[in-house]
């Protein structure tokens, strides 16, 4: 049997009720997403420097998933991949500028806020939940600002680019002189907290998506002087680092060009800097929702779970923002809490995927399983985070190119047939690239055997949608 469709039936069983058993209680659902947000919070320790209370508070609650991992390196075809269920080699969404209602085999999916609408609940929301230019109208009851707009306009400083470096567009970065009530996030969460304190007539299913910290890096300047940028933590970073690397994985690292341009204009202590103080603010942004949540009546019967769309690289492996295959770009934050089923302060160390939420949120929640998606329902690790899990993570970067992600190793394979390894119990920072060394064929058998069947041709392009 194909390895997806065996984790497509094996997702729907897990999802199947009990005979006899009467229906769960509703729970509420708060969806948070937060942009570009790497692995850089306090409690999963990605940098010494970073201060995140509430990112911290909010695992603290239910059970941080420590290695989870996007479906796609990059915003749309992760975004559409989590929301639809269906793995970008599936849909043939791979990149930014690919709508997934364009997709022959997208283009009528139930995304799991149109799931829950269907099953009873008001689906709702403001901020970036799809990627900013596909909005999906048909998944929302009501939407902030509008069902056709998800992002809301950031103040901008006076003289661009801000950090100096020419013909960067918004790969920019430095303080603002605003208030927090100008900037997007800050409405997108009074939105998102108004709901909260309503008297809602039916269990509801509302979306939070902080843009923060994606580019430009552009927050007020309180945020920055929390963190000096001389005294701060730098990513360790190897000069050779690329040279096991294949070429097609040289070729998406691009050496030459942001970090070049970074160490070149004597940017990267400003860019941590200001990635510090990017996630600080999206900190303070969600601690509003939960004090909302927490003053609200839903408290007690309302599931929360916060995931980033990918991860980042600030200089790792010669390389800057996502679009690679490596751990930097690939995990991601994930963190749940549900009432009745999570404890507080589990830690799950197992590989898991964004594809796996839209299963575990419908098994969660009581609602019937829906055939066909290609995650598998993480209950049982919210009930026991150390409970045994065959799967790895499986990430795809364009037509044909795959990591798969155990909870050892890393194996990549290119769409020339191309290689690498790493073994993480030796190598965190993954320098040492062992696809040539022979000992390791039989873990390179063993992961290649999660690789994707299919790989879609490229869904229809749209000329919006480039970042």
């Amino acid at each position: 049997m194909p390895v997806l469709t065996r984790r497509r039936l094996l997702a729907s069983a897990a999802s199947l009720p009990l005979l006899g058993a009467s229906p769960p209680k509703r729970r509420n659902v708060l969806f948070i997403a937060v942009d570009d947000l790497n692995d850089w919070i306090g409690c999963l320790g990605g940098n010494p420097d970073s201060r995140t209370p509430n990112f911290d508070r909010l695992a603290a609650r239910g059970v941080l998933f420590t290695k989870a991992y996007c479906a796609a390196p990059l915003c749309n075809p992760s975004r559409a991949a989590l929301m639809t269920g269906l793995r970008p080699s599936t849909t043939g969404v791979y990149d930014n500028n690919q709508p997934f209602r364009r997709s022959p085999v997208s283009k009528d999916a139930v995304t799991l806020a149109q799931y829950f609408r269907a099953h009873g609940y008001r689906a709702m929301g403001s901020g970036k939940i799809f990627h900013d230019a596909f909005p999906d109208p048909a998944s929302w009851d009501e939407f902030h600002p509008s069902l056709d707009k998800q992002k809301l306009p950031d103040p901008v400083p006076e003289k661009l680019p801000a950090n100096g470096i020419p013909n960067t567009a918004h790969f920019d970065w430095g303080p603002l002189q605003n208030p927090d009530a100008d900037m997007g996030d800050y409405k997108v969460v009074d939105y998102v907290t108004s709901q909260l304190r309503k008297k809602q007539d039916k269990p509801f299913f509302l979306a939070c998506g902080l843009f923060k910290p994606h580019l430009p890096w552009f927050v007020p300047a309180k945020y920055f002087d929390r963190y000096p940028a001389g005294a701060l933590t730098l990513p360790s970073v190897k000069d050779d680092d690329l040279d096991d690397v294949p070429p097609i994985g040289v070729q998406m690292a691009k050496p030459n060009g942001d970090h070049k341009k970074v160490l070149e204009y004597h940017q990267w202590r400003k860019a941590v800097q200001s990635y510090l103080a990017a996630i600080a603010f999206a900190d303070a942004q969600l601690g509003r929702v939960l004090d909302a949540l927490d003053q609200s009546e839903y408290r007690d019967n309302t599931a929360i779970v916060l995931w980033s769309d990918h991860g980042w690289h600030l200089g790792e492996k010669l390389h800057w923002r996502k679009f690679t295959l490596w751990e930097e770009a690939t995990r991601n934050v994930l963190m749940m809490t549900v009432p009745g089923v999570t404890r507080p302060g589990g830690r799950c160390n197992r590989p898991v995927s964004l594809m796996d939420i839209y299963p575990t949120l419908l098994e969660t929640q009581g609602l019937p399983a829906k055939p066909g998606l290609e995650g598998v329902s993480l209950m049982p690790l919210l009930k026991n985070p150390a409970a045994a899990w065959e799967y790895p993570a499986v990430t795809t970067f364009r037509r044909g190119n795959h990591s798969v992600r155990g909870e050892r190793f890393r194996y990549i394979r290119y769409s020339d047939g191309s290689e690498e390894l790493y073994d993480h119990q030796d190598d965190d920072l993954e320098w040492h690239n062992l696809a040539s060394d022979p000992r390791y064929d039989v873990v390179k058998r063993d992961l290649a055997r999660w690789l994707p069947d299919v790989n879609a041709p490229d869904s229809p392009r749209s000329r919006q949608g480039a970042e």
